[in-house]
């Protein structure tokens, strides 16, 4: 088989570096590269760290040429969670703008300057960080407006993707991701002391699992750290 090679974008968030590092356990893997905003360095011989902006299409246009190799797995673990609304009296367009340019915007851009970088001769994979609250048949509870949206609007943008990339290359699966609730700076300010939350090393390990079990049939989805697909 021929050598496997990973992007992970949010590299220098908790869930992004826990990837990077959990893919590099993977021997087949020949280069992962780590893009984020800052270009952190991780320290590992197979690992690439690069800087890109995720808003910037000229950044990522540039930063895709500059890979030279076809890609295997693109994986997005970014985005943000500030503040969120307890009431409708607590919701602004700002606050919405923030977090559809937080959560959703850079999935699409990503999309559609990398995906043209998946190899069309054997099975690629495309995912991104999704949430169980962007779930609209899942939500029971309300509340969290902008961020529920810009996570449902995620789970669109994925939609969309999977049936457009199937008629150009039918071996692409296009999926989203519940990393469960992990123990980092985005969800810091809401733990609770009496709920356990999960190290970034082993939702990354999980992750990582599910991943590597997608099949044609997953085009599409939504899935859990535990492999349970997720309802729109």
């Amino acid at each position: 088989m021929e050598p496997i090679n990973i992007a992970v974008f949010g590299s220098s968030g908790a869930i992004g570096k826990a990837l990077c590092i959990e893919f590099s356990k993977n021997k087949k893997i020949n280069k992962i590269f780590a893009l984020s905003r800052n270009g952190d360095q991780l320290n590992h011989q197979s690992i690439i760290s690069k800087q890109v902006d995720y808003l910037n299409e000229d950044s990522l246009a540039e930063t895709a040429q500059s890979l030279k190799c076809k890609l295997d797995i693109i994986v997005v673990a970014i985005g943000a969670l500030e503040q969120p609304e307890k009431s409708i009296r607590d919701l602004s367009s700002d606050k919405f703008i923030d977090m559809f340019v937080a959560n959703t915007i850079p999935t699409a851009l990503i999309a559609k300057y990398f995906l043209p970088y998946l190899h069309r001769d054997r099975i690629t994979k495309f995912a991104s960080i999704s949430a169980r609250v962007g779930s609209i048949e899942d939500n029971e509870l309300g509340g969290w407006y902008s961020y529920r949206a810009s996570k449902s609007a995620l789970n669109m943008v994925l939609k969309g993707l999977s049936i457009e990339q199937k008629r150009s290359n039918p071996d692409s699966i296009i999926f989203g991701l519940h990393p469960g609730t992990v123990d980092s700076k985005l969800s810091k300010p809401f733990q609770k002391k009496d709920k356990e939350y999960f190290t970034p090393e082993y939702s990354a390990e999980k992750l990582v699992s599910v991943i590597d079990a997608m099949t044609l049939q997953d085009n599409g989805k939504i899935y859990d750290w535990n492999n349970k697909i997720i309802p729109y």
